[in-house]
């Protein structure tokens, strides 16, 4: 399957439906998606949700999405990259970073992005207003709609750090930020994921390492880390051509049978049944 690519910073869309005939597709960049009204069903990567009016969804890279729609819908999109977030997002370095971060761990899941109820009435009205701007393209209309478009990817990230580890927030001084990314970055390379070199790397005492860790995020070091690579394999098995025992050789399983083992106890079925019943069902 192709993936979408965006050839700028970003991109606005609205549109009503009443048949989504597009095919199911995989973007190259961040999409999100808001219904200002109708009803149907949102498919991400096999997973279905319902959807209704004032829901908004985030698309993230390589996912693979489509809607069957019910009732009439129309749907509100706003496209972007990461160089947009690292551009205008903010000037703060640590902040870009965050929210980088936090977009790129959302959930690979269908459902509303929005967990605070707060913010529901305050992203209607954002994306009214940006709507307004688009329409009436008065002096500087592009500028005010590139602020608002900031005050969204804020308000999403704020919502998507309400279910990653409890100081990925605004918290200053805590090196779990830094460690995540590190074991993300050297996921591939055992040698490097040891306690020892973590205690060493982050300046964290061998002894506290693991009980800091599952402090911080809620889980231990060895989960996060199993279920980590178990994510990509799922990726590379979905969304890549990749032969079942070139997957082996990447992440560093004995042979063939190990990786079977290993993810059979996570997904419940080898991973070439995992991959059949994705092609089966998505078509591809």
């Amino acid at each position: 399957m192709k993936g979408a690519t965006l050839y700028r910073q970003y991109e606005i869309e609205w549109i009503e439906l009443q048949r989504y005939s597009r095919p199911a597709k995989r973007n190259n960049f961040f999409e999100l998606i808001y219904v200002k009204d109708g009803t149907g069903i949102q498919t991400v990567n096999k997973n279905h949700f319902n959807y209704r009016k004032g829901n908004l969804f985030l698309l993230t890279p390589q996912d693979v999405y489509s809607f069957d729609i019910d009732t009439p819908t129309t749907f509100f999109f706003l496209r972007f990259n990461e160089l947009y977030v690292k551009d205008n997002i903010s000037k703060d370095k640590d902040a870009v970073r965050q929210v980088t971060y936090i977009l790129q761990n959302a959930s690979h899941r269908p459902g509303c992005i929005l967990k605070n109820k707060a913010d529901k009435p305050l992203i209607a009205s954002l994306i009214n207003s940006i709507l307004t701007e688009q329409t009436n393209q008065q002096l500087y209309y592009n500028r005010i709609s590139e602020q608002i478009i900031n005050t969204i990817i804020t308000i999403v990230a704020r919502n998507i750090a309400l279910k990653l580890p409890k100081n990925i927030n605004e918290a200053t001084g805590e090196p779990i930020l830094d460690m995540l990314n590190y074991l993300q970055q050297n996921i591939l390379d055992p040698k490097n994921l040891r306690a020892e070199k973590l205690s060493r790397l982050f300046n964290i005492s061998p002894n506290y390492l693991g009980r800091y860790f599952k402090k911080q995020t809620g889980d231990t070091l060895q989960n996060y880390i199993a279920n980590y690579k178990m994510r990509l394999i799922e990726t590379r098995l979905l969304h890549s051509d990749m032969r079942i025992n070139e997957i082996v050789y990447e992440f560093n399983f004995t042979d063939e049978s190990h990786l079977n083992r290993v993810f059979k106890k996570h997904k419940g079925i080898n991973p070439s049944e995992f991959r059949k019943m994705y092609s089966t069902e998505m078509g591809v």
